[in-house]
């Protein structure tokens, strides 16, 4: 067993450290922020994502984790994890800002030899320059050594992707650093969890690589929605017959209202900001029209929309199901879905808002828009209903019973979620992303 602590406690910090309690280590986490801890330490994860708030109770109860404030109480550890953010400063590139306070506040306190592991999305270079400030400050000298080791969790199913992940990356200087990690994830590698072991820089670019990778999938397949709609083709079949060929597959290759949340769009942006200070910009040219389609998915969606209420918006009532950003959290960051609505409220739309967990979260960042307690409160008197975020309940949804509470049966289904048959014989009619618009049999 490791004395580890976590420096961050966002979404990927209060995971990993519940998850490196759960592999039998002693877990204490870190973070400024007083509320958030006081929360943490009595039970309560200030975040909604499936399963965590009950495996950090698990292991408070256990004695395996601990959360505070003091950075000094977490010298004793013998690795370090760093789980701070990186957002995207005004010019794209990565704000390395959190990171820097995490050398100045934990450096000094770094007195005995230790393992300071990056999990942090991060440009090339950042380990190096981390080191470096770690050297200046730290009492233990060059007896703190860096090493990286990149996430890959997605909110909805952090938790499962942290106990049961799809591959580990392991950035190292040397054969010490690649024992303690494979030490620490001893349960995970024994269960059959594929290794990586890399380099530091190299372990720096396969986050960004596999986000990019992913973006440019997503955006291609609404590119070809684009082409689609100007066809006359289905996007849905399209994607359907790409999914079977094993070069492509099917994941990530739905059409519809785009990527959002607080990491991918900021990643391919810091990429490309990252690959023009080294002077590569033109290697991933292409990643800023991957940015582009995205962004043209939103407009593309308000289009639908306005044609289902005759041309405009002005006196008619749109309901949004869905404020996430994607189902299975309370993340509203860059929310295609609030984005779409917030648009359609500034032209003089009458916008009703319902989303099974993110109410909260979507009324304090768009307080001029309205809200409703229940799918049914949404729809009703609504002159056309948008499925923006594709959770469970909105899928499951009777079209017979909706259709009794709106003003018109008109659907758009921005995440190609429904089943499109279902909606027409309810006399809907219907229109998504990429695919000819639907109207109910006479």
């Amino acid at each position: 067993m490791y004395e580890v602590s976590v420096v961050g406690c966002g979404y990927l910090g209060v995971t990993h450290a519940a998850g490196i309690a759960e592999m039998g280590h002693r877990v204490i986490a870190v973070d400024i922020d007083e509320a958030k801890i006081a929360a943490l330490a009595d039970g309560r994860v200030p975040f909604f994502e499936p399963g965590l708030e009950e495996l950090v109770r698990r292991h408070l109860a256990t004695g395996r984790l601990a959360f505070t404030t003091s950075y000094e109480a977490a010298a004793t550890a013998d690795v370090h994890f760093v789980c701070v953010g990186t957002p995207q400063r005004p010019d794209g590139a990565a704000d390395l800002s959190h990171l820097d306070s995490v050398a100045d506040r934990l450096g000094p306190y770094l007195v005995k030899e230790c393992l300071v592991v990056g999990k942090s999305t991060v440009p090339s270079g950042t380990a190096a320059r981390l080191a470096e400030m770690l050297a200046g400050v730290a009492p233990a000298g060059n007896r703190v050594t860096v090493a990286w080791n990149p996430e890959f969790l997605a909110e909805g199913t952090a938790v499962a992707d942290t106990l049961r992940p799809d591959r580990l990356v392991l950035g190292v200087p040397d054969e010490r650093a690649e024992r303690v990690l494979r030490e620490i994830y001893a349960p995970l590698i024994e269960a059959g969890v594929p290794v990586v072991v890399s380099d530091i820089p190299t372990a720096e670019v396969i986050k960004y690589a596999a986000n990019s990778f992913m973006a440019t999938k997503l955006s291609f397949i609404n590119a070809v929605a684009e082409f689609c709609e100007a066809t006359g083709a289905d996007v849905r079949v399209v994607s359907e017959a790409l999914s079977y060929d094993p070069r492509i597959g099917g994941r990530f290759l739905t059409s519809g209202l785009g990527f959002g949340g607080g990491c991918v769009s900021k990643d391919i942006r810091a990429l490309q900001a990252r690959a023009h200070e080294l002077g590569v910009g033109h290697a991933f040219a292409l990643l800023a029209e991957v940015d582009a389609i995205n962004r043209r998915c939103r407009d593309r969606v308000l289009e639908l929309l306005r044609k289902q209420c005759g041309g405009s918006f002005a006196g008619r009532r749109v309901a949004v199901l869905g404020a996430a950003f994607k189902p299975g959290t309370d993340d509203i960051r860059d929310s295609p879905a609030l984005h779409v609505a917030d648009a359609v409220r500034r032209a003089d739309g009458d916008v009703v808002v319902y989303d099974p967990r993110a109410m909260e979260n979507a009324r304090r960042v768009y307080p001029e828009l309205s809200y409703a307690p229940t799918l049914l409160d949404a729809v009703r008197g609504a002159d056309t209903v948008a499925v923006l975020t594709d959770w469970p309940e909105f899928a499951a949804a009777d079209p017979a019973v909706l259709g009794a509470e709106v003003r018109q049966r008109n659907m758009v289904d921005g995440r190609q979620l429904l089943n499109a048959d279902r909606w027409l014989a309810a006399g809907w009619s219907f229109a998504a992303p990429g695919r000819p618009a639907l109207q109910p049999a006479a």
